[in-house]
């Protein structure tokens, strides 16, 4: 059942905001990947965020580089396209296996909408310098998110607070 009210959350120093009637949730905090899921394989990976809104989800992963620089070896479209992965596979576990009711509950309804959408929500300097240069070109992340995620979602999104699209129903602050 859609909430009555809004719901936030909390990733980084950025409070997500939902709109009445959209579900959402951490699913990295969820018991069912910290205990059950992510040790499969030898370890997986988890998207921030989940959103359920009008036959869509929303697989949100967060990245805030306006205080530190992006340090990891691994291309960021590579790494958002294999969270995504190890995501659905967690919520397909999570559906079937899941100890905590709530989230196999999420999970069921999560995977029964008839629409994916991904969402890489990007904060970097505003006014980047040679100093302080983006920590990523978000153009080049999009083209590699396309190449990796055709299958799931022709149209990934790289937003940030300032430009989240009209379909998303949430909102950005922090």
């Amino acid at each position: 059942m859609p909430p009555i009210q809004p719901i936030e959350l909390t990733e980084d120093s950025l409070k997500f905001t939902f709109a009445v009637g959209v579900e959402a949730t951490k699913y990295d905090d969820w018991s069912h990947y910290r205990n059950q899921f992510n040790s499969a394989f030898g370890g997986t990976k988890a998207v921030d965020l989940i959103a359920i809104d009008n036959g869509t989800t929303w697989l949100i992963e967060v990245k805030d580089y306006r205080a530190h620089r992006r340090t990891k070896p691994i291309d960021l479209g590579e790494e958002v396209a294999l969270k995504v992965r190890d995501t659905l596979a967690g919520l397909v576990s999570a559906k079937l296996h899941a100890n905590d009711a709530a989230e196999k509950r999420f999970a069921k309804e999560a995977l029964k909408q008839p629409r994916l959408k991904i969402a890489l929500h990007l904060e970097q300097q505003r006014k980047p310098s040679k100093l302080f240069p983006l920590a990523v070109d978000p153009s080049k992340v999009k083209m590699k998110l396309k190449q990796w995620l055709k299958a799931l979602d022709a149209h990934p999104a790289i937003v940030t607070q300032q430009t989240l699209k009209p379909e998303m129903n949430w909102t950005v602050q922090g």
